[in-house]
């Protein structure tokens, strides 16, 4: 057995960028920035009135001062003369300050009759104007790689960029074993149970980032493994779940190894999930064996396939994230193997569930973390810092 960091080392040695594609600004939201990306304009490519209110000349602001109103500017309609002396322009939020102008007094602190406007006695000591290029400027660039979320698409929308590089989405197969398991909506026998893992994660992978698909279920028989790994042949990463283990009906391993699969490693010292393989399938795809416990495929989706995917993607090798947080009761010590216990965090304080079976998926679903114990971690006790990952 080989520790989680160094399943992670071999499993990144097979994670490889798949390309880059050009794609609409409409369609990147989630996508990974492949290229940098330059602003083509300044934002705002004017100097604009942040209120309602009146353009002027600051030195004619004064409590009482008079003065004679010679237009209107709006939004997406400038007033085109100059403001001077003794003048101001009626001007609306994100309208262009006219020429001359350099303040603009808020509508509140303005008494109008007709073109004539007299200035209040308290008024706003804000000038009220956004500099042309305050938020960014032309050329400016937004780096790559850069996972894309909703406000980066507005701001490259306003940069006026129409289409990005992105990297390619990795294609994921996933192959569930195992003549135990039949589909969700399904009647299964009284020996048989409805396959879960897959549809985790699948979920998983679609947030991920990934394009994910559902494979047939395969039978515990060779002819059936192998035409499931026929169908897998175009995608970029096989993930299959169950049969990685070394009882009498767990082929999997053996079928890719007659195939033609190269590999990697094969068990991890972790709880749950130390019957995992990885290798290169002869297509040249990279595959993934998960052991079939739902519980120990999730994890293992949190703690490798994560991982996996954002190397794929191009956002680098790192492990999963970890944060700590204080532990809320006492736990006893751990075994010889690093244990991904299921808790849930409530106010900073991390409760470690006292079940732990890597088939209870309603426990899973319960919990937003999991508590990272050490090989022979001694006990701990309330108070104790806790490393965690959230899920």
């Amino acid at each position: 057995m080989i520790p989680v960091s160094e399943a992670l080392d071999h499993l990144f040695s097979l994670a490889q960028p798949l390309g880059v594609e050009t794609v609409p600004l409409v369609r990147a939201n989630g996508r990974v920035l492949a290229a940098d990306v330059q602003a083509r304009r300044d934002q705002p490519p004017f100097a604009g009135s942040a209120m309602d209110g009146y353009a002027v000349r600051d030195a004619d602001v004064a409590s009482g001062e008079v003065l004679t109103v010679i237009g209107e500017s709006a939004a997406g309609h400038r007033f085109k003369g100059h403001v001077a002396a003794g003048q101001a322009v009626r001007i609306f939020t994100g309208a262009p300050v006219p020429q001359g102008a350099d303040r603009v007094v808020i509508q509140e602190d303005v008494t109008r009759d007709g073109d004539s406007i007299t200035l209040g006695a308290n008024l706003d000591a804000g000038f009220h104007i956004r500099d042309k290029g305050i938020d960014f400027q032309d050329g400016q660039v937004v780096s790559a790689p850069r996972l894309l979320r909703p406000a980066d698409i507005a701001l490259m929308a306003a940069m006026n960029v129409p289409e990005v590089v992105v990297a390619k989405r990795p294609d994921v197969a996933i192959l569930s074993t195992g003549d135990e398991l039949v589909m969700p909506g399904e009647t299964p026998s009284e020996d048989q149970i409805i396959a879960s893992n897959s549809f985790g994660l699948h979920a998983m992978l679609q947030d991920l980032g990934a394009n994910p698909r559902l494979l047939p279920i395969a039978r515990d028989n060779r002819a059936s493994l192998e035409t499931a790994f026929e169908l897998s042949s175009d995608a970029d990463l096989v993930l299959t779940i169950g049969g990685a283990s070394v009882g009498d009906h767990d082929l999997v391993g053996h079928v890719a190894g007659e195939l033609g699969m190269q590999r990697s490693f094969y068990k991890i010292a972790m709880r749950p999930g130390k019957p995992l393989m990885a290798g290169r399938l002869a297509t040249g795809a990279m595959m993934v064996g998960f052991p079939g416990n739902p519980v120990s495929a999730m994890v293992c989706g949190q703690i490798f396939l994560a991982p996996v995917i954002r190397a794929m993607l191009g956002l680098g090798h790192a492990a999963t994230p970890e944060f700590t947080a204080e532990l809320a009761a006492d736990i006893p010590a751990n075994g010889p193997r690093e244990h991904y216990m299921r808790g849930r965090l409530e106010n900073g304080r991390v409760t470690v569930f006292e079940r732990q079976d890597s088939s209870l998926l309603s426990l899973l679903a319960e919990a937003n973390v999991l508590v990272i114990r050490p090989p022979k971690d001694g006990p701990r006790v309330a108070g104790d810092a806790m490393r965690c990952i959230a899920i």
